[in-house]
Formats: structure tokens, sequence, C-alpha cells
């Protein structure tokens, strides 16, 4: 007779070694912008849900989430963006937000899909803000976390625009990426480079990725032209060379949109200001996160998304609750 505690350790182990998997789910290609776009999909013909990774983040991120994701009903679609990951550079040098987000619709157009849901976070919350603004009827909802958002000059003026710990990888990626790439001279040091995102540096809080996840998460970043190019969504911020076109990212007020953030964010305050400003049609108020859970859980994931994935849209700033019948449901 089996050991219900046994088998349940059994599970939870298995699925840790799936999460770091490489190969757990199927990439493939798309062509549709004239470079090779990696993408895993999972769910096809369940409700479409785009999810977009940021810097330094590959679609391997968002790796635990897809099954459960899929199995709630979604149609998961998980691109690399251009240079990140699996993806070619592309084929203009250009990786500022407007590339991606063009990247993104000719992509969706190469699916066949003709309306999703979008989750982002990071620079990915850029591109996502600007694909909802400038295809309004392709995107249903979108869900935020730790991401940009639009600047409100006269109610954000005076506020420290920038977290005192990302100054300098920011600064060196905007302003100085042929030498900090000069720096990282081998496929090690760039690994090294990234680990430190996933550890010693803000971007998570210590000890939320063991040495396995952190090299799950910095290995595919070893590539010196991929890394290089992958600084292109920060030379744009500097530079109006390196951008494709003019970002949309601004107040989208018809947008249902649902703001998750962690009371140990690097920019809460901001977060915060911006969005009781509703430059976005929010549901509800901003959902602060128990600072010692990891932002992409299995459950939170599945309940946030299915709330706004719901096609009987709950009333402006409510949020739809489910019964729940056990402990296990949203």
């Amino acid at each position: 007779m089996s050991d219900p505690a046994s088998d349940a350790a059994n599970d939870v182990a298995a699925d840790r070694v799936s999460d770091l998997d490489p190969d757990r789910f199927q990439v493939r290609h798309s062509r549709a912008r004239g470079f090779a776009q990696a993408y895993v999909r999972e769910g096809a013909g369940g409700v479409p849900l785009l999810l977009v990774h940021g810097f330094p983040e590959t679609k391997r991120v968002w790796w635990r989430v897809i099954a459960p994701l899929a199995a709630a009903g979604f149609d998961v679609i998980v691109p690399d963006l251009r240079a990140f990951g699996d993806s070619e550079v592309g084929p203009d040098g250009l990786h500022d937000t407007v590339a991606s987000s063009l990247d993104l619709l000719a992509l969706l157009d190469d699916l066949g899909v003709d309306r999703v849901v979008l989750g982002a976070g990071d620079f990915g919350g850029a591109i996502a803000q600007d694909l909802a603004a400038r295809a309004p009827e392709r995107v249903e909802r979108l869900v935020l976390f730790n991401s940009p958002l639009p600047y409100l000059s006269d109610e954000m003026a005076g506020m420290e625009r920038m977290a005192t710990g990302a100054h300098d990888y920011f600064m060196r990626q905007g302003l100085d990426g042929d030498g900090l790439l000069s720096e990282l001279a081998t496929e090690d040091a760039r690994q090294r480079y990234i680990a430190t995102f996933y550890s010693s540096r803000f971007w998570a809080h210590p000890g939320a990725f063991n040495d396995e996840a952190i090299a799950f998460h910095a290995e595919p970043f070893r590539d010196g032209e991929k890394l290089r190019a992958s600084f292109g969504c920060y030379e744009s911020v500097f530079d109006p060379e390196a951008r494709s076109g003019h970002s949309m990212i601004a107040r989208n007020p018809s947008l249902r949109t649902l703001l998750l953030f962690g009371d140990r964010a690097a920019r809460p305050r901001r977060s915060l200001l911006v969005a009781r400003r509703r430059p976005l049609r929010a549901l509800g108020s901003p959902r602060p996160l128990h600072p010692g859970r990891r932002l992409v859980l299995q459950r939170s994931a599945r309940c946030a998304l299915r709330h706004t994935a719901s096609t009987d849209p709950p009333p402006r700033g409510s949020v739809r609750r489910r019964e729940r019948t056990n402990p296990g449901q949203c």
C-alpha cells in the first residue's frame, strides 16, 4: 500500500526536476518577421494566453506555469523575444519595445490567433502595453507584474524614477554595451553575470532560486551575440537610433488590467501611485503578493489569469470572485 505523504513528496520532487528541464516542452519557430522566433504552445484550442518574459529572462521563466495553465483551459503561447533564448537576433539590429511588440503581433497572425489575454512582467510588460495600445482589438485583458508603467509627469514629479540597485547595469547596458560585453569575454563569464540577477542583485528575494534554477535561467545568455543584442531594450531608452518606432505606452482606460506586485518590490510606491491614478482600467486595487512566495506560482498565476479571461466581465472597479468548494480551487 502506497504512502500518500511519500507519493506527494515524490510528485513535488518530480515537478521540481521538470521545472528545470529545457526539453520539457516542444519548441517551435515562426519566421513571420524574417528571423526564427522560438515559442512554446500548449493547450491549443483553449483561451489564448500570451506570456511575455523580460530581461534577463527567456521563455523558461514561465516553465512551471505552462502546464497548469494549459490544464486550466488556456491556449498558452510562450515566445522567446528576438535575441533571447532560442530566438535569433533581429535582422534589422533593433531590439526595442516596438520591435518586439510587432514581432508578437506577427507571431499571433502566423498562429491564426485573433485575440489574447496578455501576461507579462519587466521589459515584457512594456511590450505588452505597447501591443495592447497598438492593436487593442487583439487584447482581451492584461496581467502585469514588476513592470514599467506609463509615466505621469505631474503626479510623479520628484519621485525616484530608477531603483538604485538597478542603476549600474541599466546604465552600462544602455550606454556601454560593447564595453560591458568585452568584460564578459567567455561563455562562463556571461552566464555568471546573468546569474547575479537571480542571486546577489535585488531582482529576486534571497534564496528564491537555488543553484540549479539559477543555472537553468542563466544558461541561455552564454551566447555573446545574443546577449549584446538583448541590451537593445536599454539602449533604446537613451538612443533614438536604437528605436524601431514610436512606443505607444500610455494611459489605456479601455483595457481591463490586473497589477501584481510584491511588498518588497524595488519600486512599489511608484507602481501604486500609477495604478491609483488609473492609467489602465484596473480590476480592483493593485494586489500584493506574500513576500515569502515566488511571484510565478502555479495556483496564483492560474487563478489570476482565470479572472482576467472570464467571458462575463466584472463591474468596473471590482474583482470577480469564485466560490471555493475546496482549498485546491481558486
